[in-house]
Formats: structure tokens, sequence, C-alpha cells
């Protein structure tokens, strides 16, 4: 679209001249249009879709292509999802890159301050990937909402035990594994005597029989049962909701599968969380790439890279792009010539979060990833090596997906190589210009 230039602001381009604002409410929304366009440029209008139509209707009479709204908790939801089905170019913001009002906050003054900053160009747009992504992400974001609530009734499962004095947990790491919830089920169903709960034992369970015995003494009594009762049933109920929705989750990544591959390599182990369906084939056929070959990634965390990210890039020019928008980049607060911070920006992004969970547990990896985050940790502090860590990651997530290409381990492997050179010989020259000789063992140089 051409700029121009308002009369007497020769600085100041008008990148946006069909430009609107909403400024998001909870119960009302706020527009703005230019000056010129209605004889009332500020309109208030109601939250329900009939009055959100009469909004879009409104835009479309005053000329508007463009409206800007900020991203205000999930009311904005609703509004971007009207406009942009109505043909209108919506750009989602950032609520902090628009405080700077002055005088009196209003609703009036903000939807207004919003349309000139948005017709000047003045506003970044806010990352948003594709609708069929959207609706795969808030699957994925409500399954991991349902396992945190799992958990939840695990921690009290384990604290009714506790309070009656059922030391199930001394002989057991994980009481919701197969012989802790036996052992629970068969409490509730009403069984007190200890051996026959420790018959139950798995006999993968380090613990003996009878130290299990002797931790399943309990007091028993009925208030905590009853506790125990209900969070077993919750438990139970969360799991029949997690199968389900498992089997929408495949059908929604079948449909939206572009590609027929099979997964090259060993299949790894299922994860705990992991779906019940075979989740590394859905992502590469949706892909294209198989993201787990990664150090690091596995399925559960690809899941949730490509659910918030899409499969497609485009939208960021280049991997420093990416990283900034995921807060892992080094900050640049600098004046006066100074650099006076350099902080990663702290963003509640669930693909970064996922990124440094994966290069957390890269800490005892023997690969040259792992390797790779042992060296910045000597040197750093370990939180600090993550996120360098998941910088790096995420470059490579960036590098196969918008150039369709595998990891290459060799690559990763050539570097470390290079690196033992160069640390091989800085050692020489220190150890000569201390008066020594740095000779190789007979191990090392017959490997």
């Amino acid at each position: 679209m051409a700029t121009t230039r308002l009369k007497g602001q020769a600085s100041f381009i008008v990148a946006h001249p069909h430009a609107a604002a909403v400024d998001i409410g909870a119960y009302s929304h706020f527009v703005a249009v230019p000056q010129e366009r209605a004889e009332k440029p500020v309109r208030e209008f109601g939250c329900d879709t009939a009055q959100l139509d009469g909004m879009a209707e409104w835009l479309h009479e005053c000329g508007v292509q463009t409206v800007a709204l900020e991203s205000t908790g999930i009311y904005w939801i609703p509004v971007y999802e009207v406009l942009q089905a109505r043909g209108l170019d919506v750009w989602l913001v950032n609520p902090k890159h628009t405080r700077n009002v002055t005088g009196r906050k209003s609703d009036v003054l903000d939807c207004q301050w919003l349309q000139q900053l948005h017709t000047f160009g003045l506003l970044n747009r806010a990352f948003r990937p594709a609708a069929s992504v959207c609706e795969v992400r808030e699957l994925v974001r409500l399954r991991s909402t349902m396992i945190d609530e799992r958990t939840r009734h695990v921690q009290r499962m384990q604290s009714a035990l506790t309070q009656m004095n059922v030391q199930l947990t001394s002989v057991l790491s994980d009481i919701a594994g197969e012989t802790g919830m036996a052992i629970i089920r068969a409490i509730v169903a009403g069984e007190r005597d200890s051996r026959k709960l420790a018959a139950l034992r798995n006999y993968r369970v380090r613990a003996s029989e009878v130290d299990v015995a002797k931790a399943l003494r309990g007091t028993w009594k009925r208030e905590h049962m009853f506790k125990l009762e209900h969070e077993l049933l919750c438990y139970d109920f969360i799991n029949t909701r997690l199968q389900a929705i498992d089997a929408q989750l495949e059908e929604w990544l079948r449909a939206l599968a572009v590609h027929d591959k099979e997964p090259e390599g060993r299949r790894s182990r299922r994860a705990k969380n992991a779906p019940s369906f075979d989740i590394r084939k859905a992502l590469l056929n949706w892909s294209g790439v198989d993201l787990t070959s990664i150090p690091g990634i596995e399925a559960i965390t690809a899941m949730k890279l490509l659910t918030e990210l899409g499969p497609e890039l485009q939208r960021f020019k280049t991997a420093k792009s990416l990283c900034s928008w995921l807060g892992l980049c080094p900050g640049t607060k600098i004046t006066g010539g100074k650099r006076l911070d350099g902080k990663t920006k702290r963003l509640p992004n669930r693909a970064s979060q996922a990124l440094k969970e994966a290069a957390s547990g890269l800490a005892r990896s023997k690969c040259a990833m792992g390797a790779y985050y042992r060296r910045l940790a000597l040197r750093m502090n370990t939180s600090k090596a993550i996120t360098a860590v998941a910088h790096k990651l995420a470059r490579i997530v960036y590098a196969m997906l918008t150039g369709q290409c595998t990891y290459d381990p060799e690559r990763a492997q050539k570097h470390d190589e290079r690196y033992n050179q160069r640390v091989l010989k800085n050692l020489r020259q220190r150890a000569s210009r201390l008066g020594f000789d740095l000779v190789e063992s007979s191990a090392q140089t017959a490997a």
C-alpha cells in the first residue's frame, strides 16, 4: 500500500490510511475510526454476536480495511474471529506497547490512541498461526491442563494416605503406577489386610513384600477414606476424558496430514503422559520433518512446538526473529553507548518453555548437544546455559521446518571435534609457555 504524508507533519508517514482500532473490554468494546469517516468516530458496541456483526458492518460502511485490537485476556478472541471472517485485516497487538497515553485515561482515549498508532504504522503485529493450527493448539493446551489436574488428584490421594499413616510413598517411587493404583483401588474396595495388599506388589518393585506390608498398616479413618475414594473417582474421570481428547487429537491431526511417511530409526519408549496413538508419525505427516530426531526433543515436546508455532514459519523472516519472539535472545538495553542490561525477556511462551525443558534434559546426555550444554554450564550458571541451548534448538527447528530438511548429527559431532582441537591447541600453548610438553597417552593415540 502506498504511503501518504499528513499536511504539516512531514515526519509522520501514514502507513494504514483505512485503519480502525478496538479497545477490548469484558462487557463492551469501543471502536475508533478516522475522524472524517463518520459523524461519531468513536462508538461503543456490546459483546454479544449481534453487536459484533453490527461492528463489522459499521467498519465496512466507514471504508475500514484494517483493524488493530489489544490482546486483553481472552475477550479479544470473539472480536478477532468475527472481524476476520467479515474480510477485515485484523492486527493483534501487545497492550504493553500502547500504554503511553497522556492525560486522563478512558476507553475512548485508548481506542483513539490505538487508532493513531496503527495509522502511522507504529504497532507490531502479534504472531497467530492459522485457524487449523489454533484448533489443534487449543486441544493440546486442554490436554496439558487435564494432566496437571490429574497430578493434583494424585497428590491429594497421597495426602489422604499419609493422614491415615499409610506410608506407600516410602516403598514406591510413584503411587500412580501399576502397583500403587492396584493397592489404592483395593483399599477403596474395603481391603484392610496389609499382607493381602502387599501381595499386589509388582515384581519390578525394589522393596520387598514384607516392607510393603509394614508400610500399609494404617488407621483407616472414615473421613480420610472418603477423601481417598473421591480423589480416585476424579482421577479415573480425567483418564477417561484424556482418552477422548487423544481420539479427537488423532482425528484432527490425520485431517491435517499432507505427507505419507514413516518415522526412521528405532521407536522410543512411550513417555508417561504421551498420547495413546503414534504421535510421532502424525506430526511427521503433518509437518514433513521429524523433530524428534533432534537431541532432547521428545514426541510431547514436538507436539507442543508444532501446535504453538505451526508447520509453516514464513511469518518469521529469519531464525533470529523467531528466537526473539520466543524470548531466547539476549536483551539490548543500551543507553549512552553503555549496556545496562542483557537479560532475556520473561515471556509466558509455551513454545519457549518446551524448548527449555528439552534443553534441561540434555544435562546428562552423551550426544554432542549434551556436551555443548555442559560446556556452557561450566562458563555460566545453569539457567543461562539452558536458555542458550534452547536458543540453539530453536534455530535447528526453524531450519528443519522452513527448509524441510532432516537433522544431521554428524555435523554437530564435527563441531565438537573442532572444539576439542581448539582446546588441545590452547593447552599445548599454555604448557609451552610454562616450559612443559603436552604428551598424548597411548590410549588417546590408539583412539
